[in-house]
């Protein structure tokens, strides 16, 4: 009896499981070579998400197809999210020491942060659609989607702000820092979560849990402020 290679393969790829197992075996094919080379170029979001792409196009897969059968992934998010509090519980007591450190840096970064993608877009003659977009670059994708909407932006073109402000923040981040003499794990895990969220602190994770908890807490912070005091501002302002 002869084999179907060709239906075999079909059922492979469209197997509601094929999904989730090209998207956790990119990242840990990824992850493996960024741990191994330590190359910053092979951050592990962005590589394992271009090597994710080719998989689907070659295989002729659509986006929607590819969602669907991920959809567990995107509901593990919340756990994953929530699952940041135990590193923030375990430096507790540190947090509340550097309270005053933490809520400075958090004013004057969140205003940076905000303010830098709006003046740089408005100096280059962005429209005010695209700086409304920008603004909410620093945060998570969910906020910055929803606030982009309610100030004027685009929701879809604000998930690309932050995914590419996170992914240069982890590539650069780390190393600038180490530059600028920055070895304090407070002060690195609050800069990487400030400028680069997620992404960022996943980073600070694998330098510390402390440099990991701060990076936590600074990005859960950025993006209460900005949900709360960005569409507050600009409804004064413009």
């Amino acid at each position: 009896m002869m084999l179907d290679w060709q239906g075999a393969w079909t059922s492979v790829i469209h197997h509601p499981l094929f999904g989730i197992g090209i998207t956790l075996g990119a990242y840990q094919l990824v992850l493996a070579a960024f741990e191994k080379t330590r190359w910053v170029f092979l951050q592990p979001v962005l590589m394992s998400m271009v090597l994710l792409i080719v998989v689907l196009v070659g295989c002729g897969i659509d986006y929607a197809e590819y969602r669907k059968s991920t959809e567990i992934l995107s509901i593990l998010l919340g756990p994953a999210t929530v699952a940041l509090a135990v590193p923030l519980y375990l430096n507790l007591r540190r947090i509340r020491q550097l309270f005053w450190p933490i809520f400075t840096t958090l004013v004057i970064a969140g205003v940076f942060a905000t303010g830098s993608a709006v003046v740089l877009g408005w100096t280059f003659g962005a429209e005010h659609m695209i700086l409304m977009t920008m603004a909410p670059k620093s945060v998570t994708s969910p906020i910055a989607m929803l606030v982009a909407e309610q100030i004027g932006g685009v929701a879809a073109m604000a998930a690309v702000f932050v995914l590419i402000t996170g992914v240069l923040g982890a590539i650069l981040g780390p190393s600038i820092l180490t530059r600028l003499g920055v070895h304090s794990p407070e002060a690195r895990g609050m800069a990487l979560g400030l400028a680069a969220h997620a992404v960022g602190t996943s980073v600070a994770l694998q330098e510390s849990e402390e440099t990991g908890a701060f990076a936590a807490l600074a990005m859960s912070l950025m993006g209460v402020a900005t949900a709360v005091l960005l569409p507050l501002v600009v409804s004064m302002t413009v």
